[in-house]
């Protein structure tokens, strides 16, 4: 509920709905794991509100709006976030406040975070600081919402009053959120019709009815702890509603499966809710879900079962189509259970097996889209690390001498005269063929379209010693110096390298030893850990932002190999690319986005010890033979190994 006078529009009859003929502007918001709805951008939140206009019960992909967004999608059925590729999902909601607040003029309030970049305030707050900038007020004190800040519009200062921490705010102008009028039509579940009052006991209407009353009694239990409604003894007889909608209470003795064989009754039972939320909690959905079967019942079959001259009157709202639940527990259903309608077990939620996180959350979403209640679970974490380990287990690898490398200062720069680097690994060309020059894209019989350079006519064509590409001397110049400098050449066709090419990876540190513990895939060998430790610091000349600082998120970095033959041979050849400075660079992350940060530089590294759930941890058979194909690439091959 609001706070008078914040922009946001008081709920109605506890469903989050606006009177009639009210207008109001629409906020979508997912629920992070702090706690805090998090709302969408403008564009993402008009997009979700065009497809909710063709369909209520539809899916939304949100990266057809918004590129960083390409893995998620929104099902309107159960109103949650669905992340494809891990399968974690999260609840959403559709917020309402009034036009004239900030939502609804396409105001925007932000703060500046670490990386420099801004991150927008929650929509609550941001719609409080909006009104108190409205009224001309001096500052604003955020403690009544819950957060230890003080907002200063002089300075445009965000100040934490514990830290005294200051952080810049700002202000900027978007799109509005999207604008609607009238009543907001309900999803339905089930087919609406005239009830009998005694629910029929054909096989459909008994799987209807008893996940139905399932999913009702969640319903009225949140409502009794929202609104403090009394609840009767659990052998009482007689009704409540809720929503419009009958609630079933129990007659004593009913329902008397509770929890055997792996099974969880969904229906009813008197198992304690203890019991069956832990169940649930430890459980994990099996590929194809095994839907419940009932014995034939009157000679009724399903294809019979809409003949009846009656329909169950339904909830408007499924069974997870409340904000802020990600686990449904069964427990709450107990004792809701019309007389003669058997609890329904969803069985083998226990089933052993490698199952893909991203096949249990799809599934999750068709349970709840054929009405089936429905427990949703978390993804599974990674296992980054071992177990804790003493310092007399870490052994040396062996064949590898020492268990440290470190990269200095002095070692960073080892200039080079271009044109001799250039002349070094070519041979000039008498006679040019008539092709062009892949640098320059001119003939190479013409001249070089880079300017000259003392000492090298613009004319003059080399051709590379080992690969025998063809190219204008200047071309090749202006590429090296374009380039890292250290005095090596790579062919811009076939990228062979000539000479030893180095990186611009800052100042570090790497260790390397061998732990008593096997990786999944080789359970015969023990494991040998790479720890890669970079501090921040400022670019030099030959990074993106000379000068600037760079941060180092992450670090030290755990990362794992097979202590057999060829992990040892991956690992020598690793320690040759630390000295050449080639694991690291300064860029922009591919994961979040952050720039003039310390990034891998395309040699793949395992940081998963005990499992693979992200593509960076084992068991990946064909991992060495990759690694080994990436460092041939950056010049680290295999011959370059002594024996």
């Amino acid at each position: 509920m609001a706070r008078p006078g914040s922009g946001m529009l008081v709920s109605v009859n506890g469903l989050g709905y606006p009177p009639q003929n009210l207008a109001r502007v629409v906020v979508w918001e997912w629920l992070n794991e702090h706690g805090r709805w998090r709302p969408y951008n403008v564009t993402t939140c008009h997009h979700i509100e065009n497809v909710l206009k063709g369909d209520t019960r539809g899916t939304v992909v949100l990266g057809q709006v918004d590129a960083q967004l390409a893995p998620y999608v929104i099902d309107l059925q159960s109103m949650h976030q669905f992340r494809q590729d891990t399968g974690t999902m999260r609840p959403v909601h559709r917020n309402f406040y009034e036009p004239s607040s900030a939502p609804g003029k396409g105001v925007v309030w932000e703060w500046e975070n670490d990386s420099g970049s801004w991150t927008p305030y929650d929509m609550e707050i941001c719609v409080t600081i909006q009104n108190a900038y409205e009224k001309q007020h001096p500052w604003l004190d955020l403690t009544s919402l819950g957060f230890c800040y003080l907002i200063d519009f002089n300075s445009m200062v965000q100040t934490n009053r514990q830290s005294q921490r200051k952080r810049r705010l700002r202000r900027r102008m978007d799109l509005a959120y999207p604008l609607i009028m009238g009543s907001i039509p309900k999803s339905q579940s089930w087919p609406v019709g005239a009830s009998s009052g005694q629910p029929c006991s054909c096989q459909q209407c008994i799987l209807v009815n008893s996940t139905r009353a399932a999913s009702n009694a969640i319903l009225a239990s949140q409502h009794r702890k929202l609104y403090g409604g009394a609840t009767g003894p659990s052998g009482a007889t007689g009704t409540h509603t809720f929503a419009g909608t009958t609630l079933w209470s129990p007659t004593s003795g009913a329902g008397t499966n509770n929890i055997q064989h792996n099974n969880i009754s969904a229906g009813g039972g008197q198992a304690k809710a203890e019991q069956v939320q832990s169940l649930l909690s430890s459980a994990n959905f099996p590929c194809s879900p095994a839907l419940p079967s009932l014995p034939p019942a009157h000679g009724h079959s399903h294809a019979h079962a809409h003949s009846h001259g009656h329909h169950a009157i339904i909830n408007g709202q499924n069974n997870l189509n409340r904000p802020g639940t990600q686990r449904i527990s069964m427990g709450t259903a107990r004792g809701a259970i019309p007389p003669g309608v058997p609890p329904l077990p969803v069985k083998n939620l226990t089933v052993s097996g490698p199952v893909h996180p991203a096949i249990a959350g799809m599934t999750g979403i068709l349970m709840c889209a054929a009405g089936l209640p429905v427990c949703l679970t978390r993804a599974p974490k990674p296992i980054l690390h071992p177990p804790p380990i003493n310092k007399s287990d870490m052994k040396p690898v062996p064949g590898v001498n020492g268990i440290r490398r470190k990269t200095k200062k002095k070692h960073l720069r080892r200039g080079k005269n271009p044109e001799d680097v250039v002349r070094r690994y070519t041979e000039k060309v008498k006679v040019a063929p008539d092709e062009d020059c892949t640098i320059c894209r001119e003939r190479l019989v013409m001249s070089s379209g880079y300017e000259g350079v003392k000492g090298i006519k613009p004319e003059v064509v080399g051709k590379l010693g080992k690969c025998g590409h063809m190219y204008h001397l200047l071309c090749l110049v202006a590429m090296y110096n374009n380039g890292n400098k250290d005095g090596s050449l790579q062919c811009p066709t076939c990228k062979a390298i000539y000479g030893e090419k180095t990186g611009t990876q800052p100042p570090g540190k790497m260790e390397y030893h061998v732990i008593p513990h096997c990786l999944p895939g080789y359970p015969e060998a023990k494991t040998i850990r790479i720890v890669y430790d970079i501090p921040a610091g400022l670019q030099t000349t030959e990074h993106p932002n000379p000068g600037k600082k760079f941060s180092a998120r992450g670090f030290p970095r755990h990362c794992y190999l097979p202590d057999n033959n060829k992990g040892r041979r991956v690992l020598k050849l690793l320690i040759m690319a630390w000295d050449r400075r080639l694991i690291f660079t300064i860029g922009t992350s591919s994961t979040t986005g952050e720039s003039d940060t310390v990034v891998w530089n395309e040699i793949h590294h395992k940081t998963e010890f005990g499992s693979n759930l992200t593509g960076h941890g084992y068991p990946d058979p064909n991992y060495l033979d990759n690694v080994l194909t990436e460092l041939s690439a950056q010049g680290v091959g295999q011959d370059n190994l002594k024996d």
